[in-house]
């Protein structure tokens, strides 16, 4: 039977209308896991968390929380707690009294609730804050209180919907790490809504790539970025250049490619299937670069020349963009310290170079990555 799912989705899908907003989505998320949603504006991700929370109704497929069927029943009989984008704070009511209110409206009595209430905001370094109201809190504050009054309820599963997008870049660094923190503490499963692929790599233990509705790739945070199935998927979540070309003989290890322009690749393809039409990546982090031409490359490197057109100094690294004649652009992500060793500028004419072995074929051409 495998790992004991918390969350399960069985060939989900919801329409809008005619609109098809999430297509046969199957997913199983295991219990305790942090289960990041990603993928673009509209690909249907944070429709799937409103679906899961009961705030949406399904057009067809089952949702499982545990082993029970929970389509039919209300956001409250379901387990899980959500918390919005927008915190949904009660602007009349302190810290202590929002955080306290879901356990008010199933009778628990006002010592007991404000009590737990307090302990909670305590857990998210919010106690000394307890009679503020929402209006004299900054936005990562609003955010530990409502994070505080999704918890009280002791879910099963968390589910948060884009919770981060409203805070600046350090705080937004300070609340992950409080997430990931919180999240093995309590020993629950989240299901986290981002656009972010920092973000999801940085929390996820299972990240969900969506795209039009439906489910592009499920995997690790290091399965989606070093094995993107999907030229989609490697251009979300960058860091990938992407070539295309027609396979031109090989052997059981590797296949030779042509892209535009005539320069021959090889890539790490077992299949040798002359005139199939491939695209494979390369890591920007995985290639060389060299200001001059120097020795012949070695047999087992890939060689492309180009021209600088972009220099972008991002701290320790550094990213020099080419125009290598077959794409928009090929990128190439230096250390700042190798960088000064042998530093170019926009307008030099440089060669670049990377291991076979550092190619990954991609899906959805004539020949399957997987």
């Amino acid at each position: 039977m495998g790992e004991l799912a918390d969350v399960e989705l069985a060939a989900v899908t919801k329409r809008f209308g005619a609109a098809l907003a999430v297509n046969a989505v199957s997913l199983r998320i295991p219990k305790g896991a942090y289960c990041c949603l990603l993928g673009p504006s509209g690909c249907g991700k944070t429709t799937t968390l409103r679906l899961i929370a009961g705030h949406e109704t399904v057009t067809s497929g089952d949702i499982f929380v545990g082993d029970q069927i929970v389509n039919d029943l209300p956001p409250a009989g379901r387990r899980t707690a959500m918390m919005f984008q927008d915190y949904a704070l009660f602007p009349h009511l302190d810290c202590l009294d929002n955080v306290a209110f879901s356990l008010k409206m199933r009778g628990v009595g006002r010592v007991e609730r404000r009590r737990q209430a307090f302990e909670f905001l305590e857990r998210v370094h919010m106690a000394e804050y307890v009679h503020r109201m929402p209006a004299q809190l900054s936005g990562g504050q609003r955010q530990r209180v409502a994070l505080a009054r999704a918890l009280i309820t002791n879910p099963s599963v968390l589910l948060l919907d884009e919770p981060l997008s409203a805070l600046d870049p350090v705080l937004r660094g300070h609340m992950r790490e409080e997430l990931k923190r919180l999240q093995i503490a309590l020993g629950i499963t989240f299901v986290h809504v981002t656009h972010a692929q920092d973000e999801a790599f940085a929390l996820a233990d299972l990240v969900v790539v969506m795209n039009r509705g439906s489910v592009e790739q499920i995997g690790s945070p290091r399965e989606i970025y070093n094995r993107p199935r999907t030229a989609f998927i490697a251009e979300f979540v960058g860091g990938h250049n992407i070539l295309r070309g027609r396979v031109d003989g090989g052997d059981e290890r590797r296949c030779t490619v042509v892209i535009a322009g005539g320069a021959r690749l090889d890539v790490p393809l077992r299949r040798d299937r002359a005139g199939a039409e491939v695209a494979f990546t390369i890591r920007s982090d995985r290639v060389s670069l060299a200001a001059r031409a120097g020795e012949p490359a070695a047999v087992t490197m890939n060689t492309l020349h180009g021209t600088v057109v972009a220099v972008e100094y991002q701290g320790p690294l550094v990213s020099v963009v080419l125009d290598v004649g077959t794409v928009d652009e090929f990128a190439v992500l230096l250390a700042e310290s190798g960088f000064e060793k042998d530093p170019v500028q926009v307008g030099d004419r440089v060669k670049v170079s990377w291991a076979i072995d550092d190619g990954h074929v991609l899906a959805n051409s004539t020949e399957e990555s997987q």
